[in-house]
């Protein structure tokens, strides 16, 4: 039994239910033939992933979605070997190359000369290039977005690439200025709620639009998150009610209450407990990013109108830092304590200014 996410998921770009007209632009790309490199950059859960696999079945066909997971070893110069995992079809593959940390510009080399050195399957009834899709190319180091650049030009006449990533902020300019750049942004409120009630529909239920608005308000505009949303709604109670419970995820609420820890005590100790409460997210594989932002969002709460200018600032500050270093625990930890000194001097003024 699969999730409503990946079993309603549309596969051809006709049937994508939002930004119909990008969906039109996307397929007169195909049909023009001279297809080049895209960039394509949105926030998460807007759907980036599933208009480029609509976009590889309108330029492949369905063989695009037999699709099969291959373990590669390369070896790096410093004779290190690296794993790797991909996603392939006939037609075309997919990799995250900063799976490989700080070994990613061999893995791009690598497999791009590897997929541009092999011949396509039918030459006859196919396209002659195949797509390489590179997922996450904000997170590459420097050293693999140059190596890219260069692999791009000598490899353009049998291979195109796709690159997908949330932001181009930290893509530089050389990689940008090679790619056509197609931005999907978050689907609407009333967009969401319509995939929503289509999808309960198809399911044989019946969703109460006052739920349906609910979830994508929580969600954040986020499609996948949802989608999964709504199908928890549904494990939770049937039929729905327009007023019900949305369940949360476990980590936001965890997240919630290690921001109410900082709140409630600052102290070593208390910053000692955040630390193994911060490994305890990461080591679920919460990305470092987020859990910046869900603390952020929750101590501004307990701030008034000077203080919330000086915690986002020191928030910006640590959050550049954590996207320059490799170990993610310093950084969040950093922010916690500067936050717990910040807070603990605004407290003990407040009461100074009450007792004269």
């Amino acid at each position: 039994m699969s999730l409503w996410l990946d079993k309603y998921r549309p596969s051809s770009l006709n049937k994508l239910d939002y930004h119909k007209e990008q969906a039109s632009q996307l397929k007169n790309l195909v049909q023009h033939g001279d297809f080049p490199h895209l960039l394509v950059y949105g926030p998460s859960g807007a759907g980036k992933k599933t208009r480029i696999m609509c976009l590889l079945r309108e330029l492949y066909g369905a063989g695009v979605e037999k699709l099969r997971i291959e373990h590669q070893t390369i070896t790096a110069p410093s004779k290190k070997k690296i794993e790797i995992s991909t996603i392939a079809s006939n037609y075309h593959l997919e990799v995250n190359p900063s799976d490989a940390g700080n070994n990613d510009r061999v893995v791009i080399q690598e497999l791009l000369k590897t997929v541009a050195q092999s011949q396509q399957i039918q030459t006859s009834t196919q396209r002659d290039f195949k797509v390489v899709i590179l997922t996450e190319v904000d997170r590459l180091t420097k050293d693999a977005q140059h190596a890219l650049r260069r692999t791009m030009e000598k490899y353009m006449a049998n291979c195109r690439l796709i690159l997908c990533c949330n932001s181009t902020s930290k893509v530089i300019p050389p990689i940008r200025s090679r790619c056509l750049a197609v931005r999907v942004p978050l689907p609407s409120v009333e967009e969401i709620c319509t995939v929503l009630i289509g999808v309960c529909k198809k399911e044989g239920l019946s969703l109460p639009a006052e739920l349906a608005k609910r979830i994508a308000e929580k969600s954040g505009r986020n499609l996948r998150k949802a989608l999964l949303m709504c199908e928890a709604c549904r494990v939770q109670q049937l039929p729905f009610s327009a007023d019900q419970d949305i369940p949360e995820t476990d980590w936001e609420v965890y997240l919630r209450e290690t921001a109410n820890a900082i709140v409630s005590q600052q102290s070593p100790q208390r910053l000692l407990e955040v630390r193994g409460r911060l490994y305890e997210l990461l080591t679920h594989c919460i990305p470092p990013e987020i859990i910046m932002k869900g603390l952020l969002s929750e101590l501004l709460n307990n701030c008034d109108g000077h203080l919330k200018g000086e915690v986002a600032q020191m928030a910006a500050y640590y959050e550049h830092r954590l996207q320059l270093g490799s170990k993610a625990v310093y950084h969040l930890e950093a922010f916690i304590a500067k936050f717990m000194a910040v807070y603990k001097r605004f407290m003990e003024d407040g009461l100074e200014a009450m007792m004269f």
